[in-house]
């Protein structure tokens, strides 16, 4: 068997540049062959050992490419994967997975015929600060959790012209970071009971979603999830409440940020999130409170995990049935806010 899986990525846009070609160029046993590309010249500006192909399809025709990465606008996910199925290849596929739940599971089942791996690129399940929330409640320390709140929220009042952006189907905040916060939660506490979703265009001219609040709840505890475009003065990121203390944390993962500068994975501060939470604990009648040292982020875990499991068998670091979920919920979401109701999970089917 051979001990490097070779790669090629669809497209050369800002998840390709900032997120996808690090990341892998970061993992041994990952080798970056091909991109498809309508400007070879900038991807050789960047990338200058990688071959670019014309178009998807003729990277999925290539015998040299073990396996092929999605990152491009939320509505070509689906035929994209479906081809690159088609070829053979093992296909990793940017968030949100699909656009609705049907869309995924036909790609599972076409994985599972194929017999080839299909995972998502939650990569917010590897930042820092969601690694240090999750070490926080199995320690405990909080006792029974009744409140966990999670916002996604930036400043960003100048609506740009990209697919995100454009109220094409997929586009919005909702899909676009409520899949993450989705991800996260369905990760610490498994499926709710019911979501309500409220959504919003509150930026001028803005033709699609840049405010979501979402409220799932479980047995005695409520999640709020939460993201604005419109937010100048950021709040706490995390906010956790339990029978016997609390825990909150500001500011995102440093990861995205560094990428940006052209930052690398593997440095001796990479991941490392410098902003401290706080933890306050119940003793008798007095709340302590104490800084709470993050863990180390590192989205390359993420596609290490990817070639173990292509080469040796290894777990999928994030199953398409872990994404389904997510889709599941955010097409839920979307019929509460329709019908001005809470939902029922589980009542689409």
């Amino acid at each position: 068997m051979s001990s490097t899986v070779r790669v090629g990525v669809v497209g050369f846009g800002f998840a390709t540049a900032t997120f996808h070609a690090p990341l892998i160029a970061s993992v041994p046993g990952l080798e970056l062959i091909a991109m498809s590309s309508s400007d070879p010249a900038k991807v050789h500006a960047a990338w200058p050992q990688v071959e670019v192909c014309e178009s998807p399809d003729a990277l999925f025709a290539r015998s040299d490419i073990d396996l092929v990465v999605i990152p491009t606008p939320n509505e070509t996910h689906y035929p994209l994967a479906v081809k690159a199925l088609a070829a053979g290849k093992h296909v990793v596929v940017d968030k949100p997975f699909t656009l609705d739940a049907g869309e995924a599971r036909d790609l599972i089942a076409r994985a599972e015929s194929a017999g080839r791996v299909l995972s998502v690129f939650h990569n917010r399940r590897w930042d820092a600060d969601f690694l240090t929330v999750q070490k926080v409640l199995a320690s405990g320390d909080l006792g029974r959790v009744a409140h966990f709140e999670s916002h996604f929220d930036r400043y960003r009042p100048q609506v740009r012209q990209r697919w995100r952006e454009s109220g094409a189907p997929g586009s919005g905040l909702w899909y676009d970071l409520g899949s993450h916060l989705l991800d996260q939660t369905l990760q610490l506490f498994g499926t709710p009971q019911t979501i309500s979703l409220d959504l919003a265009k509150q930026r001028d001219g803005a033709a699609a979603d840049d405010w979501f609040h979402a409220v799932l709840r479980y047995d005695t505890l409520r999640v709020i999830l939460h993201g604005s475009a419109l937010v100048p003065e950021l709040g706490p990121r995390y906010v956790l409440h339990g029978t016997l203390g609390s825990f909150t944390k500001y500011g995102l993962d440093p990861q995205e940020d560094a990428l940006k500068l052209g930052g690398r994975p593997g440095g001796a501060d990479w991941g490392i999130d410098p902003r401290p939470g706080v933890l306050t604990i119940s003793s008798g009648d007095t709340l302590i409170p104490h800084q709470h040292a993050g863990e180390r982020g590192d989205y390359s875990r993420y596609y290490a995990a990817v070639r173990d499991a292509i080469l040796q068998g290894a777990p999928n670091p994030v199953p398409a049935s872990d994404a389904l979920k997510v889709m599941q919920l955010i097409e839920l979401g979307l019929v509460a806010f329709r019908d001005g109701r809470v939902a029922r999970v589980g009542e689409l089917g």
